[in-house]
């Protein structure tokens, strides 16, 4: 699998967010190798979007990761329980991220159920299958992934996005963005996507 260049997501926010669709996560910590495929995300642009944790370029410690250079990973906590992967985006010194709401497990199935569920493969349901990275807590659950990432360089050896093995033609539904009620006139950008009819998007 060839990792996503820097160049890839050195791009606007928006489009590295529809072209991360079908791309691969790949986490490989020599004990285990997990990969997932990506089909839903959400894009962050902090200049302008009052959705954003950076919103008018504000700058502290939790968000300085997404100041930083493109392709690292932005890892924050929600709830207090839930940690959502994010990908920075843009030039150094450009706040935005696309958050990865939702991936398709690709390998490692029984690792992650193990993550998720606490039971084997054998154990779960079909609907606990399909809801087991249909949300970004969910997905960061199963592949394992914590605040050990925030600032994670993605070009590195442990976590890192791939180009798809074998690239397909896909429909991508474009939507408002979930869970941002507070966000003003950002409520209603069409900042999400999602690959159509895919089984694992969190809400349709």
């Amino acid at each position: 699998m060839k990792k996503l260049s820097r160049g890839f997501y050195n791009r606007p926010t928006l489009d590295v967010a529809k072209e991360l669709l079908g791309k691969f996560i790949v986490l490989n910590t020599g004990d285990s190798r997990l990969v997932s495929k990506i089909v839903e995300t959400e894009a962050y642009i902090g200049k302008i979007d009052k959705a954003a944790h950076c919103y008018n370029n504000k700058k502290t410690p939790r968000t300085e990761v997404m100041f930083g250079k493109p392709g690292i990973a932005y890892v924050y906590l929600i709830y207090g329980m839930y940690h959502c992967l994010n990908i920075v985006t843009e030039e150094e010194g450009e706040a935005a991220a696309v958050l990865i709401r939702a991936v398709e497990p690709i390998e490692g199935l029984e690792e992650m159920i193990s993550n998720r569920y606490k039971k084997s493969i054998g154990e779960i349901k079909r609907k606990e299958l399909i809801n087991l990275t249909s949300g970004p807590g969910k997905l960061c659950i199963a592949m394992g992934i914590t605040k050990k990432y925030n600032g994670e360089d993605l070009w590195g050896e442990e976590l890192f996005l791939t180009e798809e093995t074998s690239p397909a033609k896909m429909d991508i539904v474009t939507s408002k963005r979930i869970n941002i009620d507070y966000a003003e006139e950002a409520i209603d950008f069409p900042w999400r996507f999602y690959i159509k009819d895919n089984p694992y998007v969190s809400k349709k």
